[in-house]
């Protein structure tokens, strides 16, 4: 199984936000909070296309992940705590529910072997255990340093 672009971009954003403006990132000394950052200085440290950074930073904040605020002095921090935020958060804020097959879809009905299948009753239980392996990976811990 392979992430798609999307998500591994949204995963790299989170990070470098983590960088920055997570915990153990700089404080802003008139308001005492995490720095924020924009789309643009994301999508110039990353790499990302800023037509994308921007997209993500939308979906993530829709998410919870992220919150933004506009104007003089706005831009974007991490909402909690990067150890608090998984790889599973990230991946299903911008595609979704954790899903290998349409079928595994709740109301999915779109397979021409679904009458037949024998296999889709217990495809949860992979799903289940792709998003746990996800959901044991914090953004803190991509974002540290490796040794």
């Amino acid at each position: 199984m392979k992430l798609s672009s999307f998500a591994d971009y949204a995963v790299v954003l989170m990070s470098a936000a983590a960088r920055h403006c997570g915990a153990g990132a700089g404080l802003d000394p008139v308001t005492n909070r995490h720095l924020k950052m924009n789309a643009t200085t994301l999508s110039a440290e990353t790499g990302i296309p800023l037509p994308t950074a921007q997209k993500l930073v939308s979906r993530l904040s829709a998410a919870g992940l992220l919150e933004s605020s506009r104007g003089t002095g706005g831009g974007v921090r991490l909402s909690r705590p990067p150890a608090t935020i998984t790889l599973a958060d990230v991946v299903e804020a911008v595609e979704g529910p954790i899903a290998m097959t349409a079928c595994s879809e709740q109301g999915a009905h779109d397979c021409n072997l679904e009458q037949d299948c024998r296999i889709r009753p217990h495809m949860n239980l992979a799903n289940n255990a792709i998003r746990e392996a996800l959901a044991n990976v914090t953004i803190a811990s991509l974002t540290r340093e490796m040794a």
